[in-house]
């Protein structure tokens, strides 16, 4: 960037605006499925941290901020308490099937004042996978923007470029003008909403909100980007980070103990494990009452130290209701792969006089391994009865008792 574009974006060389009120939009619905398998990558560890929590971070240190805001997959709603638990931040926002739509929902959030008291004066929208922030680029994209443009940060274009086909190269680009977009980016609030709108009725899908504001005739300026602010994408850029700043941490084990009990109620079936078994009568509970799969989930959770099922899962909660208990159990799996760890071998025993256990344990432990991913020799479901005693022997209902055995990095 050049000195006089700098200067012009200094700011220094700007008068102070103490009462523009700026809300910042983290965008962080997206799947990054570039980025490989397991966890969207704003909810994955990086340096012991979720990087949604680095990048909401950045941000809430920020004297000039007034107001947070997440865009979030409402699937990864236990996800994102957990990455937002340590800040004093607005509730996160439900996002669309695109990245354009996820912005366009935060946008019409920020605009109800119901829920906001009054919109902002600027927004700036940002990446949840760009945690590498820092605030001198912050300070800058807000010097750039006023109410009549908007501002985004920017690297020049340092590579010869190389149009290609099949193969083989057809043309060189020039790179004169060219730059990178990095985010956040900002923008007058109202007129940034308005060209999502008009965006969103002429059913254009563009690259980056820049491009949405271009199109409806809004100034936007460049101002100098970050080197390291750079957007986790694949799983080589997490690799990158970990391998040039921390040194590789010991997995030491930890073990978590379940237990669950559902009364029988009437039906013609329950869930047992993940198996469907046909029975004189059903199991009670919010959601599929999967005894063996609730008393496993908790096992995990408990190796975590991450609470129970019902603080993730709240059995008040109707998005719970008639819930495969699976999802409880894969959304465990997922914590601990966030956390860098690995579970090493799982063990359930189910308590009761009937149905009969025996004829579905391998079905029990196949669907177990495949919901958690791991080898089905990591799973041992096994049946006991309490002699006619207590509860289970009258045939009021069926227990579970599991454990779980996770390795996970040492704390430092």
């Amino acid at each position: 960037m050049s000195q006089s574009a700098r200067n012009a974006t200094d700011p220094a060389n700007l008068p102070p605006r103490p009462s523009t009120r700026i809300a910042v939009l983290i965008v962080a619905a997206g799947r990054g499925q570039r980025a490989g398998e397991g966890l969207p990558k704003q909810y994955r560890l990086l340096g012991g941290k979720m990087v949604l929590s680095r990048s909401i971070a950045a941000f809430a240190c920020h004297p000039a901020i007034h107001s947070i805001h997440v865009v979030i997959n409402p699937d990864d709603r236990a996800l994102y308490d957990t990455a937002a638990a340590n800040f004093d931040i607005a509730p996160p926002i439900k996002g669309g099937a695109t990245r354009q739509g996820s912005v366009h929902a935060g946008l019409m959030a920020l605009a109800d004042e119901k829920q906001t008291g009054a919109p902002p004066d600027l927004v700036l929208i940002h990446d949840a996978a760009r945690c590498f922030v820092r605030k001198n680029l912050i300070d800058r994209v807000i010097a750039a923007c006023d109410a009549g443009s908007g501002a985004i940060p920017a690297l020049a274009v340092t590579d010869t470029l190389k149009r290609g086909d099949g193969g083989q190269i057809i043309g060189t680009v020039s790179r004169d003008q060219l730059w990178r977009a990095q985010t956040p980016q900002g923008f007058p609030f109202q007129p940034l909403l308005k060209a999502h709108q008009n965006a969103a009725l002429a059913g254009e899908e563009m690259t980056d909100d820049a491009a949405i504001a271009e199109a409806a005739g809004l100034p936007v300026r460049l101002t100098e980007g970050d080197e390291e602010n750079i957007k986790l994408t694949t799983p080589a850029d997490f690799a990158r980070y970990e391998t040039q700043n921390h040194e590789p941490r010991t997995l030491e084990p930890r073990t978590g103990l379940g237990f669950d009990v559902h009364r029988f109620e009437p039906g013609d079936h329950l869930w047992l494990c993940g198996i469907r078994i046909a029975h004189s009568a059903g199991l009670k509970g919010h959601s599929d009452a999967d005894v063996g799969l609730h008393a496993l989930t908790d096992a995990i959770l408990g190796a975590l130290a991450d609470g129970d099922i019902g603080h993730h899962f709240p059995p008040d909660d109707p998005q719970w209701k008639g819930a495969s208990s699976d999802r409880f159990l894969a959304h465990a799996g997922g914590l601990v792969r966030a956390a860098s760890g690995r579970i090493s071998h799982c063990d359930i025993t189910l308590i009761c006089e009937r149905p009969k256990i025996g004829p579905h344990m391998m079905a029990m432990r196949q669907k177990i391994a495949d919901t958690l991913d791991l080898d089905i020799r990591r799973i041992s479901v096994k049946a006991t009865t309490t002699e006619g005693l207590g509860f289970t022997g009258r045939r009021e209902g069926i227990a579970a008792q599991a454990t779980a055995t996770v390795l996970l990095p040492a704390p430092d």
